[in-house]
């Protein structure tokens, strides 16, 4: 007596899955390339000669005590950051 399993019929259960798969990556082919792009704030943030000049003055303040926070602003910016 010969038993047979469940695919006897010699039928691949994959073979669609498998043929869906080369379609997708025959389109990815004709699709557009990644691109990068930086805003100005971004642009002007990466130069470093004036943003070294504001670091250093803020750390002159803070060493020489004349540093002051603005609590009102602080918590603005807090609260808009959370809205978000």
């Amino acid at each position: 007596m010969k038993i047979y399993g469940p695919n006897h019929s010699n039928m691949n259960p994959y073979q669609k899955q498998q043929h869906i798969q080369q379609k997708s990556t025959s389109k990815s082919h004709s699709l557009k390339p990644d691109q990068l792009e930086i805003s100005d704030k971004a642009l002007k943030m990466q130069q470093k000669d004036s943003r070294q000049t504001y670091v250093n003055e803020i750390k002159q303040q803070v060493d020489s005590g004349e540093y002051q926070v603005n609590n009102k602003e602080t918590a603005k910016k807090l609260l808009n950051y959370w809205k978000a």
